[in-house]
């Protein structure tokens, strides 16, 4: 059983109010964000990366701007972003928590 957890790591500040914490096999990364600095009055800026990434809306409030494309989601509610697209979040309430899975892996998480 000690596999099972050997790839899941401590949480991290990753800003002011801001807390990541992830496992990952070999090709496969899931990352859990918790925002805890909503509402924001304008997203933030904007990112993108080679990788793959789907995010699951855990808990809270956000507008995802993708590309050109802005959507308001809830609790439940899924997206998907293409690798090299420009992408961001807006948060709409005062604790968000994103699930990201990512593929490949994001190696500058690992660091």
């Amino acid at each position: 059983m000690g596999t099972i957890l050997q790839n899941v790591a401590s949480r991290d500040s990753i800003g002011e109010k801001r807390e990541r914490y992830l496992g990952h096999t070999e090709k496969l990364m899931m990352v859990v964000i918790d925002f805890n600095d909503g509402p924001t009055s304008e997203p933030d800026p904007p990112h993108s990366h080679p990788h793959e990434q789907m995010s699951y809306v855990a808990e809270g409030e956000i507008v995802v701007h993708i590309g050109s494309e802005q959507t308001r989601l809830g609790p439940g509610d899924m997206f998907s972003v293409p690798p090299d697209i420009p992408h961001t979040v807006q948060l709409l309430t005062s604790h968000v928590r994103l699930v990201d899975v990512f593929t490949p892996l994001r190696e500058e998480f690992l660091g």
